[in-house]
């Protein structure tokens, strides 16, 4: 019997954030794209209710409140963000959260350094 799974994604919100693992990133800010990916079965049941699916307004929301507070390691960002979308929808089978920082302190002009995590029921 065949599977339908859904995907609700956001991608590229641009956030300003005091994270970085020196002093004076967390003190002047960095800019950083996310992109966050879920996944889960599609339950047909009313495709006009958002009781059935991943809101993506309730997702946005989850990644600002996540990229606000001073910290040192985009890592520890992502982990939020996966433990916190998995704990409001139990019923995603996948969740993928990828952060990018576009100018880490290593005097580039055009670099970006990138961490990802997925979590996989």
């Amino acid at each position: 019997m065949a599977k339908i799974t859904q995907e609700v994604a956001l991608r590229d919100m641009r956030f300003f954030s005091p994270i970085g693992y020196y002093e004076e990133e967390q003190l002047l800010g960095n800019e950083f794209y996310v992109d966050v990916v879920v996944t889960f079965p599609f339950r047909g049941l009313d495709s006009e209710d958002l009781q059935h699916t991943v809101n993506y307004e309730e997702l946005f929301k989850i990644m600002t409140t996540v990229m606000q507070p001073k910290r040192k390691l985009l890592e520890s960002a992502a982990e939020e963000m996966l433990t916190q979308v998995c704990e409001k929808y139990d019923f995603v089978t996948k969740v993928y959260v990828l952060i990018r920082k576009t100018t880490p302190p290593f005097g580039w002009d055009n670099l970006r350094s990138e961490v990802s995590l997925c979590y996989e029921k």
